[in-house]
């Protein structure tokens, strides 16, 4: 019997944990493949780090592949050596928050562990790149053909973009436009002076790489507004009951009733983070009520507040932000650049404060952490320029990621859905919303899975139609 083949584009979280559902749940003979450059899966771009300073920004027990395997990753990480080599993991209140490239191993492991299930459903990683896709065969750079039923797209964040004022220094010494190319913050000298473009999660784990490598020189951190990620919740709190409000409700009246939710948990003693905790949870079904305009409105004027306080800090990054800031080796500043210009091997950097200030500051390094560049995830790859070209693919209307329907099937040029093309992870925040981090992205993953084998019935349906006398 020839078995169906999913190929899998993509052996982060999202493609792996795909990978590794369709094995769990697949009651006929499967062959899944995962394409993916690095030499084991689960890793991606988050959790392939091996910067002892990067670590997982939610409690351990937080993380999993689905959601009825909550605590499995905080049970694994307590059994392993690196837990036991590690002290600063464990927080007061019995918490982890292990280094990223744990929870990359834990993946792999759960990878290998799905490939001996069952003897008809294969799994395979083929390390490689996927260069193109053609009538649904799939193209490898090293020069092999895939013929795929069934293709997801679990394709990686793309790399920040320079800002417009920095893209004729892009060779500059000084400049860094990837700190998490291998070694790109090695060459930083202790005493150097150094300032960060963007004041986000990435921001923090610059910090933190830096000062562990015994960075002591002046750091500066600016972005538009300023703004800090906000601490993680340490200790055990009761939920939160969000009321929900009617399906059209605009981003303004539900900000609205959001800050009068965190009022009312402050009156009766409870953090924020629980309201928003709750938030984040309804995040996809209070994004897909909002119309496109109210979603462009959301963009332009709360993105940027919802990531500070969604996206929250590990506490160990916490507290060496604020040790620098003590130190007074750490300056945030709300501002934008004016002007960037070559001092030799050094940069001058020309502020314009929010409050209408101008500085002037004299660097040894610039670092750019403005985070991904989703508006142009369709030309950041060449498989995914090159499925734009062939109109099979599109950009979605709010350019977060690539179109897709409410099955996660992508959307072509003419807004059809492609049967056998799908889109798992953040890559399909424009229909979702909420698909940055766990367990939504676990969450989507399982769906995804679910809908392949779904579609994979379909088609055979179709190749073989019942007939009757």
């Amino acid at each position: 019997m020839i078995r169906p083949h999913v190929v899998i584009i993509g052996g982060g979280f999202s493609g792996t944990a795909v990978a590794i559902h369709l094995a769990r749940l697949s009651t006929e003979p499967l062959h899944i493949t995962v394409v993916e450059p690095r030499a084991t899966l689960g890793g991606g771009v988050a959790y392939s780090t091996f910067e002892a300073a990067h670590r997982i920004n939610v409690p351990a027990a937080r993380m999993q592949l689905s959601g009825d395997e909550k605590g499995d990753f905080d049970r694994w990480y307590r059994q392993q050596q690196a837990f036991k080599q590690d002290p600063d993991a464990l927080m007061p209140d019995g918490a982890v928050y292990p280094q990223r490239s744990q929870f990359g191993h834990y993946l792999a492991e759960k990878f290998a562990q799905a490939a001996q299930l069952r003897a008809d459903v294969q799994l395979h990683h083929h390390r490689s790149e996927a260069v193109s896709w053609k009538e649904g065969e799939v193209v490898t750079a090293d020069g092999s053909h895939l013929k795929a039923d069934i293709t997801v797209l679990a394709v990686s964040h793309p790399p920040p973009a320079l800002p417009r004022q920095l893209l004729s220094l892009a060779d500059h010494p000084a400049l860094i436009a990837n700190p998490w190319a291998p070694g790109a913050l090695d060459q930083i000298p202790t005493d150097a002076s150094v300032a960060i473009i963007g004041t986000g999660l990435s921001m923090a784990d610059v910090v933190a790489s830096l000062s562990l490598r015994g960075h002591h020189g002046p750091l500066l951190a600016f972005s538009r507004r300023g703004q800090l990620s906000r601490d993680n919740l340490s200790g055990e709190w009761p939920e939160w009951t969000l009321p929900s409000l009617p399906a059209n409700a605009t981003a303004r009246q539900w900000l609205r009733h959001i800050r009068n939710e965190v009022q009312r948990a402050h009156a009766q003693q409870l953090p924020w983070q629980r309201v928003l905790d709750e938030v984040r949870a309804q995040g996809q079904t209070i994004w897909q009520g909002f119309s496109l305009t109210e979603q462009r409105r959301f963009q332009r004027h709360l993105r940027s507040w919802w990531n500070v306080y969604r996206y929250r800090i590990a506490p160990q990054l916490s507290q060496v932000i604020g040790q620098r800031q003590q130190q007074g080796t750490l300056t945030v500043l709300a501002a934008r650049a004016r002007e960037i210009e070559a001092s030799g091997e050094q940069l001058t950097l020309r502020l314009k404060t929010r409050k209408g200030d101008s500085q002037s500051h004299q660097l040894d390094y610039l670092i750019v952490t403005t985070g991904p560049a989703h508006a142009d995830l369709t030309d950041s790859q060449p498989l995914l320029s090159q499925l734009r070209q062939q109109g099979l693919i599109k950009p979605d209307p709010l350019h977060l990621g690539i179109a897709v329907d409410e099955h996660s099937h992508v959307l072509n040029a003419e807004d059809g859905a492609e049967a056998r093309i799908l889109i798992s992870g953040p890559a399909a925040r424009g229909r979702f919303g909420e698909l940055m981090g766990l367990p939504q992205v676990a969450d989507h993953a399982l769906a995804v899975a679910q809908e392949t084998l779904s579609t994979l019935q379909t088609l055979a349906h179709r190749r073989c139609p019942v007939t009757t006398s």
